[in-house]
């Protein structure tokens, strides 16, 4: 049987606005939060990091720099999958940056493997919902969730086999051009898909059509 989709398309802004605005920032901050935690644990760097800095090695650009490079080719990437951004989209950038350089200036570097091992399954852990809280939000999905969600409308495909196949190959084309991967990079391969399925069940918004009996 194929699986069932979950539809993440956009809707109007002006359907429940107050609530799902609030969904979308606060699954944002949590986003940007679950990144430094990330970077603080200390034992591998999410995929698109990992191409993000294997581009970097070769372009000598900045991380900054390199990051919008990404997106913007990304974002062409949702012209044949029929996908338009939305206040998600832009909101993305901005949320996520203030979000990761708090947590980054809050949480000190940790030096126990224990330590990190734990807030490093923490941060994959808190990744996947608040993944799924921002997107399930439907607002419009960030440049890279948004290639998820066009994907997985497209092919039918479950939102667990698009993200882990789309991490996975990101983060080999990373690995190839010189970035630095570690467990961290493969356990959250491997998790974010799934995780993100199992809370985007609990967290996406439904057209008032779909609520209605």
């Amino acid at each position: 049987m194929a699986p069932r989709t979950i539809d993440l398309s956009p809707l109007p802004i002006v359907d429940r606005p107050l609530s799902r605005l609030a969904q979308l920032f606060v699954g944002l901050a949590l986003y940007g939060t679950s990144m430094g935690l990330m970077v603080r644990a200390q034992l591998g760097l999410a995929p698109w990091d990992v191409l993000n800095q294997g581009l970097v090695r070769h372009l000598g650009w900045s991380f900054g720099a390199v990051t919008v490079l990404t997106g913007v080719v990304v974002l062409a990437a949702w012209a044949p999958l029929r996908q338009r951004p939305g206040i998600g989209t832009v909101a993305n950038v901005v949320v996520l940056a203030v979000s990761v350089d708090t947590t980054l200036a809050v949480v000190p570097p940790l030096v126990g493997l224990p330590g990190r091992i734990a807030l490093l399954v923490s941060a994959i852990v808190l990744n996947g919902f608040a993944t799924a809280v921002y997107v399930g939000a439907r607002l419009g999905p960030g440049p890279r969730d948004g290639l998820m969600t066009g994907l997985h409308a497209r092919t039918g495909w479950s939102v667990r086999v698009v993200r882990t196949t789309i991490e996975a190959c990101v983060l080999v084309t990373g690995w190839v051009l010189g970035g630095t991967a570690g467990v961290g990079t493969v356990l959250y391969a491997l998790g974010i898909g799934p995780l993100a399925q199992l809370f985007l069940r609990f967290t996406t918004i439904r057209s008032k059509k779909d609520l209605c009996p």
